[in-house]
């Protein structure tokens, strides 16, 4: 029996489902990357979306299943305000990978638009697209008004659900009869397929629900809907949305059965002292984040040479407690740790530092220490 036929056999399923990725080598489950695009001091947007380009093709010549950008606003060390525009350049150099945002902030955009452009990225590359979508603002306040065009932020119990599900309607261009927007279509989209000579594309990007609590944990249950969660800034709540998720889990045509990622933020390097250097520079990354300071993502010099005050160092101390760093051998035991304890289906993994060689390196060395392949 070939490893597909089992595949089936075990899960109804093959792993190649758009959802479900493949563990490799000796990881436990599959390893993805969530990319925030950093701009280091000294460098520059050009070179942070190079440096994008070469973890993205890194990831896929070691077997990581999926890359994904997330957006975020008014952040001068983050290079990844625009998901669709990044996606699109990473497809262009790209042939496997699964590509996607996690995530696009759905309350931040009309539901057209986001489908317009993630058709578009879908007939760049049909079959590898995902949509991850939020509901944070993915900056501050002022920002998102900006942003909105209304003072008034859109992040409610009751209207996120409806923004999705008019999303939903134009992926799928499934208004009903009567509906305001019954004649209107995403292009790309669906419509294509019922205009005379029409075919229809068989793919549509799956849609995925993040959060760092309980909210879309539940809301992704009840839809039978993919969840992703942020461990890697909300670490105490890991647990109990994935408790939550999975008690709330339907059936639903996307998924027979719950299936949860985590984002975990993890460095490795040959030897710990320069890990910690390493991720010691988004710590006081963090800091200055965290205190309305946000800048580019200091060097690891001038981390070094930073002196915190008491209630920094307390906040660093915190952050890097779920930051897993270290040797290779030491990242590879965190990751398993975390995998077993938490029973994520799949681990994503970030790594925030100042320069695009120490995140390459590290990706490079975790892939080594689970003898993937490539």
């Amino acid at each position: 029996m070939s490893g597909e036929d089992e595949e089936i056999r075990a899960g109804g399923e093959t792993a190649d489902d758009g959802i479900r990725g493949t563990a490799r080598g000796t990881a436990p489950v599959p390893l993805s990357v969530l990319d925030l695009v950093t701009v280091g001091a000294g460098s520059t947007a050009s070179r942070a979306v190079r440096t994008a380009v070469d973890i993205a093709r890194r990831a896929e010549r070691r077997g990581f299943h999926r890359y994904w950008v997330a957006e975020h606003h008014s952040m001068p060390g983050v290079a990844s305000s625009s998901p669709a525009v990044l996606l699109a350049h990473l497809a262009a150099h790209t042939e496997r990978i699964r590509l996607g945002s996690g995530g696009v902030m759905l309350p931040n955009h009309a539901p057209l638009v986001i489908a317009e452009q993630f058709g578009t990225l879908e007939a760049m590359a049909p079959g590898r697209v995902d949509l991850g979508l939020g509901r944070a603002p993915g900056t501050d306040g002022a920002t998102a008004a900006a942003l909105r065009r209304t003072e008034r932020l859109h992040e409610g119990a009751d209207e996120f659900p409806q923004q999705l599900a008019e999303l939903t309607r134009f992926l799928d261009d499934s208004f009903p009869d009567g509906h305001p927007y019954a004649k209107i279509h995403a292009v790309p989209g669906p419509v294509q397929a019922t205009s005379p000579g029409g075919v229809q594309d068989p793919h549509r990007p799956p849609l995925w629900l993040l959060g760092s609590s309980g909210f879309s944990a539940r809301l992704a249950g009840s839809l039978g809907l993919p969840f992703a969660f942020a461990h890697h800034f909300s670490a105490a709540n890991t647990l109990p949305a994935l408790d939550l998720y999975r008690a709330s889990f339907r059936p639903s045509e996307t998924l027979a059965e719950p299936y949860a990622l985590i984002g975990v933020a993890a460095l490795a390097a040959e030897a710990e002292q320069e890990a910690r250097r390493q991720v010691m520079t988004g710590a006081l990354s963090m800091v200055r984040l965290r205190t309305g300071r946000p800048g580019l993502v200091p060097s690891p010099e001038e981390a070094e040479a930073y002196r915190f005050n008491e209630l920094e160092r307390g906040f660093v101390d915190s952050w890097l407690g779920n930051v897993i760093h270290g040797t290779p051998d030491a990242v590879r035991q965190g990751l398993d740790d975390l995998a077993k304890r938490t029973g994520a289906d799949e681990l994503m993994i970030t790594a925030n530092a100042h320069g695009g060689p120490a995140r390459l390196r590290s990706y490079e060395l975790i892939a080594d220490a689970y003898g993937l392949p490539g």
